[in-house]
């Protein structure tokens, strides 16, 4: 319902402005209340919510209509005003258009020309309620979606924010990552120490995925799900997704390095995995919660090559579905990986900084690879002499020790 406050001392016009707008009145698209001066009118506007349009004349004793919109114009008030005055009165009539007036209509009141402009005022108030609820949805959508999408995208979204409901199957790569011992540093540590970890951690974290333009499908603890190729389209989804595990895992080793050099805490490694393929997206929040995620094969092969990481002594873990769509990708092979759930083995690689790959390691150990391929006699020696150069490289420690025990082979069974 639209409420019209018509201000005006001349006292037949209110029955005459009722019987004129009565079927609106009666089918409740209009409501109208009266006052004879600006006094009064401030006085019904200040206890009455929602007063939508004012009519007001501009002669009137105690406040003209002049005074009375000068101090409309100085309130919160979100009101449209019509201005009505003599015809000879053209100078009254531009100061109040000036000052704010919607429209205005001539004395004496032709009723025809006053529902027509009361027609008109009433259609820019809805423009304007529209525009201003569009806005208020936008808002609303750019706060929730600035929690998965960076910035530059969750502006975007947020004019269009419908076009996340229901779900769309999307070519993407999925990546996923948890900090090894999270919940026994959980145990340990302070709660105020904790919360500032974890903070420090997710916002640097959530930093660098956003700088890829990755989305954060969730966060569950320390752990992060990203996913690249969607909402929008990424054509080089694989590229952003290993060139953000790399700087997500410097930024973890580092983060390591300044907690236990700075707090003395020790945080455990961050491990990665990733892979590249098909999946259902969208926003499966049931229409009460916004919960823009991803389920599919790819999903659960990306989470389970996070989780190969730990016996393999590796830190990313991508598949080769993966590495293939990158160009000059860069890294060293893991082996041929036989998954919880999978029947096929899945070749995986370990991603690698360009100081790495030009670390003469790397070469040592794609040669000690190419001999496991071959199963050559040699193996065992080339591994074993890696290990020796370093210590610390788990993934060379791993096959090694698998060698050691029996396997032949780069396929490696995780499913157990």
């Amino acid at each position: 319902m639209i409420t019209i406050l018509v201000v005006d001392d001349e006292p037949d016009l209110e029955p005459l402005l009722l019987q004129r707008f009565r079927r609106q009145i009666r089918a409740g698209q209009l409501a109208f209340l009266f006052a004879h001066d600006g006094v009064e009118a401030l006085s019904l506007i200040e206890s009455h919510v929602g007063i939508d349009v004012v009519v007001s004349d501009i002669n009137m004793p105690r406040m003209d209509g002049l005074a009375l919109l000068e101090r409309l114009q100085q309130t919160d008030e979100d009101v449209s005003t019509v201005i009505v005055s003599a015809y000879g009165d053209m100078a009254n009539i531009r100061s109040a258009m000036n000052r704010g007036a919607f429209d205005f209509v001539t004395k004496p009141i032709d009723f025809t020309d006053l529902e027509t402009t009361i027609d008109k005022t009433l259609r820019h108030i809805t423009r304007i309620r529209e525009a201003r609820q569009r806005q208020l949805d936008a808002e609303r959508a750019h706060a929730a979606l600035s929690r998965y999408f960076s910035p530059n995208l969750a502006e975007r979204l947020a004019i269009d924010a419908q076009r996340l409901n229901g779900g769309e199957r999307r070519d993407v790569t999925s990546l996923f990552t948890d900090v090894t011992g999270f919940t026994k540093l959980v145990e340990a540590i302070d709660p105020t120490v904790l919360a500032a970890l974890l903070n420090d951690y997710l916002i640097g974290m959530t930093d660098i995925v956003f700088a890829h333009e990755g989305t954060v499908a969730k966060i569950v603890g320390d752990a992060l799900h990203v996913l690249f190729g969607a909402p929008g389209d990424q054509p080089d989804h694989a590229s952003r997704a290993v060139a953000c595990a790399l700087e997500l895992d410097a930024f973890a080793e580092e983060f390591r390095r300044r907690w236990s050099c700075d707090k003395g805490i020790d945080v455990g490694a961050t491990r990665i995995g990733a892979h590249a393929g098909p999946a259902i997206v969208g926003n499966f929040g049931g229409g009460r919660f916004f919960d823009y995620t991803a389920y599919g094969d790819t999903i659960n092969t990306a989470a389970r090559l996070e989780s190969a990481n730990k016996p393999l002594g590796t830190r990313i873990c991508v598949s080769a579905n993966l590495a293939d769509r990158v160009d000059g990708f860069g890294g060293r092979p893991i082996g041929d990986l036989l998954l919880r759930g999978k029947a096929e083995a899945l070749r995986a690689w370990e991603p690698l900084s360009e100081a790495a790959l030009a670390d003469p390691a790397t070469r040592s150990y794609h040669e000690a690879f190419a001999k496991l391929e071959r199963n050559d006699s040699g193996t065992i020696a080339a591994f074993a002499a890696l290990v020796g150069q370093r210590p610390l490289d788990g993934l060379a420690s791993y096959h090694l020790k698998r060698l050691l025990n029996g396997a032949t082979g780069p396929r490696i069974d995780l499913a157990g």
